[in-house]
């Protein structure tokens, strides 16, 4: 599978991740109406058929996927919570990325 394509199928399903989970959170948290968590709710399923679309296997998927998902939440609190992060934030994520990398596109056999 193509780099873009895995990574395009990882940005879907952080998406779908994040923000069924920001719908509910906001359902519950800033009392928005129940179809705020309804929808969520949808989004979420949709994010555990997005996954799917990968070619490795379970393990390496979802644990790439993991970091995908803390870079994600980054910048969707940058975007929706004025989240500022600082340079230990950054550095982590490069460090993330770094290991993503290795988990999901590293040479075996």
């Amino acid at each position: 599978m193509s780099f873009i394509k895995v990574i395009t199928v990882f940005v879907l399903a952080g998406f779908c991740e994040i923000g069924g989970c920001y719908l509910i959170w906001l359902w519950l948290k800033e009392d928005k109406p129940f179809w705020y968590g309804l929808f969520g709710s949808t989004i979420l399923v949709l994010y555990g058929v997005v996954a799917t679309f990968q070619s490795n296997n379970f393990a390496r998927t979802y644990a790439a996927y993991g970091g995908i998902f803390i870079i994600m939440s980054f910048l969707w609190a940058y975007k929706f919570d004025n989240f500022k992060p600082d340079k230990f934030d950054i550095i982590g994520a490069l460090i993330v990325f770094l290991g993503i990398s290795i988990i999901y596109f590293a040479k075996r056999h």
